[in-house]
């Protein structure tokens, strides 16, 4: 039976290049029906952060994807990965246990990634490691370690990296080269979680491409419904239809302010349009639906009103969306008031 691992080290906010590794490995046990096992990699005391198994956790719960075992922390099984080393490893001067010229036990006591990784592959039952090509170095060596436990090492697959436009791997300074900074620039999960799926498994390295992202963001957003757009930023589904323009979750939310924070006082060009848009509002009613707020702007039109004045007075902003969405957005004692 199938059975593959992600593998992150709590170091911070997913990589989106790990995030890449975490989809190819659900997709593949999908695939043939097996098993996805999440393991924590914290070996590393000095490199781990506080908080970030949390953090990894939440991001691939929002990323969609499952694991059917664990978390299992590798810093739990450190008695076992001593156990193994001391199998086939032998001590040096200063107390550490090698093997073919690797550290596999320090002089402290701690297991390094190679032996632990290769144990825990080993005792999960993980038939196939599916990972970046940077840890082909690492192959060689830990199929050598199963072998010498008595044991066929796991299949590797290795696929590219995501590189950005230097040709080098994607950078964790760069905002957009994490999870947590996709969500910070307000990217939806479908947006990601659909690029990371065109991606696949590629054989080379790719070059991240945010403006392909950002189109897949579009796309999932228009995919919303109106309660659901709005209750992705939080607010009530009135707002809605008003968010349509928005490109990610960060305009949404934007524009969410806009329609919720009344604009200050100011002179108009036009207070025979507003004053008609009053008596039109306030013969409506609390909240209007599509055709209501439509039919009122058909009026304002059929008059000669002046759309943008209203514009101006109910949202301090000269362009926005459609002004029939920000009467539905608004109640009747906001657009008065604001009108007035």
């Amino acid at each position: 039976m199938v059975k593959v691992r992600f593998a992150p080290s709590p170091t911070g906010s997913l990589h989106l290049g790990g995030a890449l590794t975490a989809v190819a490995n659900r997709r593949f046990a999908d695939e043939h029906g097996g098993t996805f096992v999440l393991r924590i990699d914290d070996t590393d005391v000095a490199r781990a952060v506080p908080g970030s198994e949390q953090e990894i956790t939440h991001e691939l719960e929002w990323l969609g994807i499952s694991w059917d075992e664990g978390p299992v922390r590798q810093s739990e099984r450190a008695g076992r990965h001593r156990e193994a080393a001391g199998e086939i490893a032998t001590p040096d001067a200063e107390g550490a246990l090698r093997f073919q010229r690797a550290t596999l036990v320090r002089a402290d006591g701690t297991p390094t990634y190679q032996l632990a990784s290769v144990v825990d592959d080993l005792d999960l039952g993980v038939t196939h490691v599916i990972r970046g090509k940077d840890l082909l170095p690492s192959t060689p060596l830990q199929q050598a370690i199963a072998r010498a436990l008595g044991a066929e090492p796991p299949e590797y697959i290795h696929h590219g990296l995501l590189v950005g436009d230097d040709g080098r791997k994607l950078s964790k300074r760069e905002r957009a080269a994490s999870l947590g900074g996709l969500r910070e620039l307000g990217i939806p999960a479908e947006a990601v979680r659909a690029y990371l799926e065109e991606l696949d498994l590629p054989r080379g390295d790719v070059h991240f491409d945010e403006s392909r992202l950002r189109r897949l963001a579009v796309e999932a957003l228009g995919a919303l419904s109106d309660e659901e757009l709005a209750g992705r930023i939080g607010v009530d589904a009135r707002l809605g239809p008003a968010l349509r323009g928005a490109r990610d979750l960060v305009e949404a939310r934007a524009l969410a302010a806009q329609l919720t924070s009344a604009p200050p006082p100011r002179e108009t060009s036009s207070p025979e349009t507003l004053e008609r848009f009053r008596e039109l509002r306030a013969a409506g009613a609390e909240t209007l639906d599509k055709d209501a707020a439509k039919a009122i702007v058909r009026e304002l039109k059929a008059v000669g009103g002046d759309l943008r004045a209203l514009r101006l007075a109910l949202t301090g902003a000269e362009r926005g969306p459609e002004l029939w969405t920000v009467l539905v957005a608004l109640s009747r004692e906001d657009a008065i008031a604001r009108s007035g």
